[in-house]
């Protein structure tokens, strides 16, 4: 069916004029070793019965090295067995010995229900003795007791883990006696803030393990990133074994970048790509081949699942509608459990979803896979890229350039693409926010010996806690003195904003279809807004943010909502100003004002503004830290602006803001989402040029106080990024690509060179 859909698109000159680059990815055999000697013939048996009777070799070096006790990280591609290269050694250990004991932590409730359902298939299958529990904030509290006191396996996530099971570990005293495995899945999302969190509850893991007399084997998994073993060993804090020699075969994949036509040539727009996306869907669904639409929001998601399944109904007038589901986060577990069953039992045929559906969730085999917009990493790109494809089928990789700047630089430049590593993931576990939360938790958990030491010495830490009154020192033991419980007051993720519960007030009905957090919800479900669920059509009659509701009512339409959001950041207070680098160098407290005006009503298909509506709703607000660099026209930083042509100096300090923005999270080891840059050629409370960087962490994380300190590094290294890029203008490796709606600067001005003048003049002078 693939192979006749392709022949079909390289025929249609059309659509063969819009594709930069058709690469094929050839074909790749299968490594296989036989079944450990030493394994359990319940699972040899249960396996053989699914098939299997050998195993990759990636699994079966999984096994060895951790039966020798030995820390593992398996870096795979999707659906290439990395989930029975975990059980299968956890299974056997805990088969023989009755007593141990596994935890697997995913970084999403759906990952967690996800391998309840796999480890039942082996376990009930094979009339394997073991219960396994899922522990999360679902998991009623009758149920609860029998997953500490019986359970063989708990199934949770970091947060529980943090919140829940730790603190309250005399709870768990027989788990956490016998705990001899740790699985850590998808450990590549544990990167920056979150990761730098995420070290910090495996040291009060297994510090906690310890006190009981364990010492458990930790099992990471990832999708491809740049430094995966490193990664790894950075969250343990030991020596992990990398295992990236990948033995499942893959079939042969069609790899297309495609760039719309052009709707105005002369301002840069071209054809959207939710119609693009629709279109090319529906030819591989209309053909039979199970497809897999991914797009970078949640209303987007909507809108293309709806266009396909209006498109499949006009199409199919009889006979039956081949089944497309959108799947996204807001959805209930009970939604996401059906569609993710329909997507492995072949009842659906495809699926529009957000990135929710990048990670591991089993979902059967697709056969192609369509990104309505460069996903954002080179690493999204090939995890979304490789949902397509089973063992030896052909599959196909379609990629949707948008009107973007960065799509647009990937269409130019597919090289680039291609040739690109993944990113690299950074983290910074004695981020002194970070480490002083977790040391709250941590003696509130057990209390600290002197000498005792926590990822490094801590008695300084400890002395700082009993200054503010929250910790005792007596009898050569620190112990916690509060009567708070700190965990609770601990995001390990951003700001994790109360959900609004999404209600159908439909005739007299009472029923609830979703949720969503609240800043998503004042820009997605606000009053008058139209709610799209499922292809089901909402109007919003009243949204109840005190009370965390939102009452919405069927609707039909001819339109859909869209909010447009004005952000403003605002200085609340300098806490140091000083001449750094040769620039003005301020750290202080910041406002980062969100505020939704009004939306617009836009007609579904053309997408043509059709009308506009008034919002209100207070603003968002976040107090955090920041760091300005303000050019000061006295300083050589400003001197150097100074000597920049004016019609150039709004992009200059732009694509500086950019430029930091990519070179800095290598020094301050966060992720590029966590730090936020704004520019302004003329702050009204500075008023002079300047570069603000702030923490996107309510009340800052330290990232701020960090990029002073690393200030020197940051400079030199983007002044090199610049010089060293073999682009021409600017590419997202180094300034950003040109953007369609940039005023167009005078033929003899190049946006590179001026920008690397400048950074030079500055540095020369600084």
């Amino acid at each position: 069916m693939e192979e006749a859909i392709l022949r079909t698109l390289k025929a249609d000159t059309d659509f063969m004029e819009q594709v930069v680059r058709w690469e094929t990815i050839p074909a790749r055999e299968g490594r296989y070793v036989d079944f450990p000697p030493d394994i359990d013939p319940r699972l040899r048996e249960v396996l053989s019965r699914r098939g299997i009777t050998r195993l990759y070799s990636h699994q079966g070096r999984t096994y060895d090295q951790v039966r020798r006790g030995c820390n593992v990280v398996v870096v795979t591609p999707t659906a290439s067995g990395k989930t029975l290269s975990y059980n299968l050694p956890v299974l056997q250990g805990l088969l023989e010995n009755p007593e141990s004991r596994g935890l697997y932590l995913f970084p999403t409730k759906a990952l967690s229900q996800d391998q309840q359902s796999a480890l039942n298939e082996i376990v009930l299958a094979g009339e394997v003795g073991i219960k396994i529990s899922t522990y999360d904030g679902d998991t009623p509290s009758s149920v609860r007791v029998s997953a500490r006191d019986e359970g063989r396996i708990i199934i949770s996530n970091p947060d529980m883990l943090h919140s829940g099971v730790l603190p309250n570990h005399p709870k768990w005293i027989r788990f956490f006696s016998s705990l001899s495995y740790v699985v850590i899945d998808e450990v590549h999302t544990y990167r920056g803030v979150f990761g730098s969190h995420m070290t910090n509850v495996i040291r009060r893991l297994k510090r906690i393990a310890r006190f009981y007399g364990s010492d458990p084997v930790f099992i990471c998994c990832s999708a491809t990133i740049g430094n995966p073993g490193e990664l790894a060993e950075r969250i343990l804090e030991e020596e992990t074994v990398l295992i990236d020699e990948n033995g499942a075969p893959a079939g042969e994949k069609q790899l297309i970048l495609y760039n719309p036509p052009y709707v105005d040539k002369v301002q840069g727009i071209r054809r959207g790509t939710v119609n693009e996306s629709q279109r090319l869907a529906l030819k591989f669904i209309r053909g039979g081949v199970k497809t897999i639409v991914f797009a970078r929001s949640r209303l987007r998601v909507e809108l293309i699942a709806d266009y396909i399944n209006k498109a499949l109904a006009n199409h199919y007038l009889q006979g039956e509608i081949p089944r497309v589901e959108a799947y996204r986060g807001g959805y209930l577990p009970s939604e996401r459990r059906e569609i993710e069953k329909g997507l492995r039992d072949g009842s659906i045929m495809g699926v529009v979803s957000t990135n929710a559906l990048e990670l591991g969730i089993d979902i059967g085999g697709l056969d192609a896979s369509i990104m309505a917009g460069f996903p954002g990493s080179i690493a999204s790109s090939w995890q979304q890229a490789g949902r397509a494809g089973r063992s030896a089928a052909l599959s196909v990789a379609l990629m949707i350039a948008s009107s973007g700047p960065i799509d647009q630089y990937i269409m130019a430049h597919p090289e680039y693409f291609l040739s690109r590593p993944p990113e690299s993931a950074h983290l910074d576990p004695d981020n002194l926010y970070i480490l002083m939360d977790h040391m709250k938790c941590a003696v509130f958990e057990l209390p600290f010996s002197d000498g005792d030491d926590f990822g490094g010495p801590v008695e300084d830490l400890l002395a700082e806690l009993q200054s503010e009154g929250v910790v005792r020192h007596t009898g050569g033991k620190w112990y916690w003195a509060d009567r708070s419980y700190p965990s609770e007051e601990i995001s390990l993720r951003s700001a994790t904003a109360d959900n609004i519960v999404i209600v159908d007030t439909t005739k007299g009905a009472h029923r609830v279809i979703g949720e969503m957090d609240r800043p998503s919800a004042k820009e997605l479900i606000f009053d008058n807004a139209i709610y799209m669920h499922r292809g089901n059509q909402y109007v919003v009659k009243n949204l109840d943010i005190e009370n965390r509701r939102c009452y919405v009512e069927a609707s039909r339409v001819n339109y859909y909502t869209d909010a447009v959001v004005k952000t403003d950041i605002k200085i609340l207070q300098e806490d140091s100003r000083q001449e750094r680098e040769g620039a003005v160098l301020i750290l202080g407290d910041i406002l980062v004002r969100s505020q939704v005006a009004k939306f617009k009503k836009l007609r579904f298909h053309s997408h043509e503004n059709v009308g506009y509506g008034e919002i209100h709703l207070p603003e968002e607000q976040m107090h955090t830290r920041g760091a300005i660099i303000a050019f000061s026209p006295d300083t050589p930083a400003g001197l150097a602006f100074s000597g920049i042509p004016r019609e150039a100096r709004e992009q200059v300090i732009a694509r500086i803001g950019t430029l930091m923005k990519n070179v800095a999270p290598v020094f301050l080891l966060c992720d590029r989402n966590d730090l936020g840059v704004a520019e302004r050629l003329k702050d009204p409370h500075l008023m002079m040029p300047s570069l603000f960087l702030f923490d996107r962490y309510p009340g800052g994380t330290g990232l701020a106080e960090a990029l002073g300190q690393h200030l020197p590094g940051i400079l030199d290294a983007a002044e090199e990024v610049v010089r060293r890029c073999g682009c021409q203008e600017g590419c997202p490796s180094c300034i950003g690509p040109v953007e369609s709606d940039e005023a167009e600067l005078p033929e003899h001005m190049n946006r590179k060179t001026i920008i690397r003048d400048f950074l030079t003049a500055w540095r020369s002078s600084g």
